[in-house]
């Protein structure tokens, strides 16, 4: 049983509710079983047909409460499990959105596309069929029992002892089918890695000339799929194959001894055929149960997955609320001391990070792999929790930037902008589809897209993304550009944005780029020195901290990290390196 599900939201009343209902359904089976030993026995011993009649009637009633009870117990556990499983779903959505997508590359984007696709449908069949299942196990064979040991005792020790020799055995197979489903899950996500990776790269395997080659990885991760899959239906089969053996063993074994003891008179006719006829009834829950564990596993695991992502802690508080306002020519940002700690990797992956912010500036992030600048953009737009630190915002102090009032005033550009499956002017238009024709146009001119569009058939209505027309990196990054153009919002945040470009392209992204910076505050993050000529003030990074920060003159006549990062970029020829730079 999951140890999640007594927490859910009205789940202890649908299962207080679903009790009661089987309950009322158990009564149900047994008196349809009495009855319909009475017609049967009357119509052997050629009673009158008018008695044959009502007992049929009784029968029929009986039978149809029954059916109707259990459409109420699944109607009562389809509401909750729906109701439930789009909470979660929005849930998930929305801490998708809170850690960010850095987390979410750590979690692997295969496996959360897997997750909400196809884990929350999972996960409502699991709550669908398991709370109904369950408690008819608990309750249909007491019940039943208790009528086996009034009616007769022999009958209800027979039942009784083998009642936990099965439940033992589907225990067993329990554990047995978690294995082969772990397996089977792990094999899943690599299938669904993989595709989503082949997809992402296709156009990169082709021009590399690799696209054939590629196919007989498809095939060895596709054919693991499909072994650990058998595995997993081989168990399953085994367990259904086992519980069908063991129930009409059990119940042949009560047939042959209420045949004896009907024979040498020790047991009436009617009460025996009642209770033969009860006997399948009393192992029908658990053998449900059985089947429908296998069809649920992969839901419980679902759910269990949901629930450790749902308490990881990136990105928390996003929906309080600060008195901050908009962005403006007076607006100061102070941070002092800020640190990040990574509890998985138990370390301290940025601290000491201090600095002061007044108005519209460019500020550069400058650093080499792994000094933290990511890191740090991370916490700016709220993606990232921070562990330590103070920060304010004309005035105000607030815990982290993962608040509705700054979130709402920044623009975040990543190295790898996402292209939605979509036309070229819903890409252009996300963060402002009310965007008139002419703000788009206007858009695409001055990014530079103009050209591009124009080869289009369709023009702006051109499909691109997933299922479409394929992109370059310069002609993605130019897309963002667009997007950013008819975003108003006065904070902008670049993660490494032309790292991926080659240096023709990225001088043309460069060019287009740095008017859109006017009157913004801009965090830059990168590795290419060229651009800090451009900023207004430079943080320089190194090993989680802030080494130094001022403008580009100041910071290469200090002699310090700065000036080490420039003579490094050309062999340490100080002539070069300024030319470069500049």
């Amino acid at each position: 049983m999951d140890k999640h599900l007594i927490h859910y939201k009205g789940s202890i009343q649908v299962m207080l509710l679903t009790g009661v209902l089987t309950l009322a359904q158990a009564a149900a089976i047994i008196v349809q079983a009495v009855y319909l030993a009475k017609a049967i026995v009357h119509l052997y011993e050629g009673a009158n047909w008018q008695t044959a009649i009502s007992a049929f009637t009784i029968f029929f009633i009986a039978h149809t409460a029954r059916h109707f009870l259990q459409w109420a117990k699944s109607r009562l556990a389809f509401r909750f499990a729906n109701r439930t499983s789009l909470e979660y779903q929005n849930l998930l959505v929305r801490k998708l959105f809170q850690i960010g997508p850095r987390a979410i590359s750590q979690q692997g984007t295969g496996n959360l596309v897997t997750l909400c696709l196809e884990g929350i449908p999972q996960f409502r069949t699991y709550l669908e069929l398991f709370i109904p299942r369950f408690i008819s196990m608990i309750c249909i064979p007491a019940v039943l029992l208790v009528y086996f040991f009034l009616t007769d005792a022999g009958t209800g020790a027979i039942l009784i002892t083998v009642l936990p020799i099965m439940i033992g055995f589907l225990i067993l197979l329990g554990l047995a089918a978690q294995k082969q489903k772990d397996a089977r899950w792990e094999t899943y996500q690599l299938l669904s890695r993989h595709f989503t990776d082949s997809l992402r790269g296709l156009v990169t395997l082709k021009f590399l000339g690799r696209s054939k080659r590629h196919k007989k990885a498809i095939w060895e991760v596709s054919n693991k799929y499909r072994i650990a899959t058998n595995r997993t239906l081989r168990v399953a089969f085994l367990s259904s194959f086992s519980l069908d053996f063991f129930s009409t063993l059990s119940v042949a074994v009560v047939a042959v001894e209420l045949g004896i003891r009907l024979l040498n008179g020790h047991i009436g006719f009617e009460p025996a055929l009642a209770l033969l006829i009860l006997a399948p009834e009393y192992f029908m829950p658990i053998r449900d149960l059985g089947s429908d564990y296998h069809a649920t596993m992969d839901g419980k695991e679902a759910g269990e997955k949901i629930h450790r992502l749902l308490a990881m802690e990136q990105g928390l508080g996003k929906d309080l609320s600060f008195p901050v306002q908009a962005w403006n020519a007076a607006s100061t940002l102070s941070v002092e001391g800020l640190e990040k700690k990574s509890a998985e990797e138990n370390r301290t992956i940025l601290q000491e990070v201090s600095f002061q912010v007044h108005g519209f500036k460019k500020i550069g992030i400058i650093g080499v792999s792994g000094a933290g600048k990511s890191t740090l953009i991370d916490l700016l737009s709220g993606f990232s929790a921070v562990s330590g630190g103070h920060i304010s915002i004309d005035g105000t102090q607030v815990p982290h930037f993962s608040f509705r009032e700054w979130q709402q005033q920044v623009n975040y550009i990543p190295q790898h902008p996402y292209i939605f499956a979509g036309s070229v002017k819903e890409n252009i238009a996300w963060y402002a589809p009310d965007a008139p024709l002419e703000k788009i146009e206007e858009a695409v001119r001055i990014t530079g897209l103009s050209e591009l569009v124009q080869s289009f058939p369709n023009g702006l209505d051109e499909i691109i993304g997933q299922g479409g027309r394929a992109l370059s990196g310069g002609e993605e990054q130019r897309i963002a550009l667009a997007r950013a153009l008819l975003d108003s919002r006065p904070v902008m945040l670049f993660d490494e944005p032309t790292a991926h470009l080659d240096i023709e392209t990225e001088q043309e992204i460069k060019r287009l780029m740095l008017p859109l910076l006017e009157h913004k505050l801009v965090f830059f993050a990168t590795h290419r020195l060229h651009w800090m000529k451009q900023m207004d003030e430079i943080l320089v990074m190194e090993d989680g901290k802030l080494a130094e920060s001022g403008t580009f003159d100041e910071l290469y006549r200090r002699n310090g990290a700065f000036y080490k990062l420039v003579m490094a970029h050309r062999g340490g020829r100080k002539d070069e390196v300024l030319q470069q730079v500049h």
